[in-house]
């Protein structure tokens, strides 16, 4: 039984998709039931597809485009009733407000009033009947693929962990097996045995997979008894892989340079290359033009509110090792640090000035000139100072893998972690980075993109 599946290089339960394939078609169908009763029960006329259709179509977009940006499809956590009801009446609001921004322009697409309202009756009695149904299948046990983990250390520990907190994963942990001494495993879920017992508790305990997760698989692995569940039609998934396909992020610490070498990832293409540079050079000049009068108005603001500069230049890491210039609005007191420290929050050397553009993001504009230079990407690892880079290489396995690509703007470490302080935080977001080296795609990219869209409105992890 399949779980996943990969979408973007990305991989999301199944389910998941469902139910956003589902509740797309359930707000459409809300929408046309409503339009074909006021146009053809009410007013008894005759009923033009195409005219319709189209008013349909956008209304959906919209209506589910502000869902995502309530987080209505982060389906990591299950919502109470009550906050269900009250994001899906916001989503609803912001549909309205952007609707009507829409029809300002484009006032042939407007649809009835009285289509509408009922429309919006409709989506809202549907999609939350709907979403409980879905909130009450994430909460079941048995709606669940069921996998037994090979392993006590540390690592199957990450596994459990990792899979408990999220509960959109569809896994359900049925036990582990343990190694030379599972009493020390401290999980959530139940010591079923020692790894030689994988027959006998596979017997009692039905499972669809089984993840490795030793810490030592020489001398440990019951090869033959895996072999003969294999040829039953048991998933045998190695722990690395499972845990990356889980979480989108690799763990370093169980990795061996064999991994990068014969990994069906890290292939970065001379054609991928020149299509990502093309992205960056028109989205740059773009983002440049269009960002002129804002970038007035800081420019101003930075100079009336403290002494300096107004552009803040400061050496960076890049591709290769490379070092670069990188540029940024001045967002702190000029000799603001006697040596590199990372920011905190709350951080004292910030302007007031400094403090707002750095929680909108838009003290980052200028780095679009770095990548117009073709020094950075716009999606790629955040670049580091030298002193960092030569502080975290020291300490952190395959840290200068994360220079094999341009360094960017946003990335994927930016928008599913926090920001960084400190070498444990360096760690998390390296997992990212390696996942996306891995990963790369124009398609990847624009999900991105789009995501940081997201983490902009909100105001999500700056400092």
């Amino acid at each position: 039984m399949t779980v996943n599946i990969k979408v973007f290089n990305l991989y999301y339960p199944i389910r998941n998709l469902v139910f956003f394939i589902t509740e797309t078609i359930l707000i459409f169908l809300s929408i046309f039931m409503a339009s074909i009763i006021k146009i053809r029960i009410i007013d008894n006329h005759v009923f033009v597809w195409m005219d319709v259709l189209p008013r349909v179509g956008l209304i959906t977009f919209v209506c589910i485009l502000s869902l995502y940006y309530h987080d209505l499809y982060d389906f990591g956590g299950v919502y109470g009733y009550g906050e269900l009801f009250i994001r899906l009446l916001q989503s609803l609001g912001i549909t309205c407000l952007l609707l009507a921004g829409i029809y300002t322009l484009f006032p042939q697409l407007i649809i009835a009033e009285k289509v509408f309202m009922f429309a919006l009756l409709l989506i809202v009695s549907f999609t939350l009947s709907w979403r409980l149904v879905y909130n009450w299948i994430l909460k079941e046990e048995k709606f669940k693929e069921k996998i037994l983990i090979l392993g006590s250390d540390s690592f199957a520990h990450d596994i459990v962990k990792e899979t408990k907190e999220r509960k959109d994963t569809g896994f359900n942990i049925l036990g582990i097996l343990g190694e030379s001494n599972p009493s020390s495993f401290t999980g959530s879920v139940p010591i079923l045995g020692s790894t030689k017992d994988i027959l006998p508790i596979a017997k009692r305990f039905p499972c669809e997979r089984i993840v490795l997760a030793l810490s030592e698989q020489r001398g440990n692995l019951p090869v033959s008894e895996l072999l003969e569940l294999k040829l039953r039609g048991k998933i045998i998934q190695d722990g690395v892989e499972f845990y990356e396909h889980l979480t989108g992020k690799i763990m370093i610490e169980k990795l061996r340079p064999s991994y990068f070498i014969f990994s069906s990832g890290f292939r970065i293409s001379k054609f991928r290359q020149r299509v990502k540079r093309l992205l960056d050079i028109c989205l740059s000049l773009i983002g440049l033009f269009l960002s002129m009068p804002i970038c007035a108005i800081i420019a101003i603001a930075i100079k009336l509110d403290s002494k300096g500069p107004v552009l803040f230049k400061q050496e960076r890491v890049g591709e290769g090792e490379r070092p670069f210039i990188l540029y940024k609005f001045r967002s702190m007191h000029i000799n603001a640090e006697d040596r590199p420290v990372w920011a905190k929050e709350n951080d004292p050397r910030v302007t007031r000035v400094g403090r707002v553009i750095r929680k909108m993001r838009i003290d980052e504009i200028p780095q679009m000139w770095n990548v117009l230079k073709g020094e950075m990407s716009f999606v790629g690892p955040r670049p580091e100072r030298p002193y960092f880079v030569k502080m975290l290489k020291e300490q952190i396995p395959y840290y200068s893998q994360r220079h094999a690509v341009k360094p960017g703007i946003t990335g994927w470490a930016q928008i599913r972690y926090r920001y960084g302080d400190s070498v444990e935080d360096a760690i998390e977001k390296l997992k990212y980075d390696l996942y996306y080296i891995k990963n790369m795609s124009i398609l990847f990219d624009l999900a991105i993109l789009f995501e940081t869209s997201k983490v902009l409105l909100l105001r999500k992890g700056a400092r």
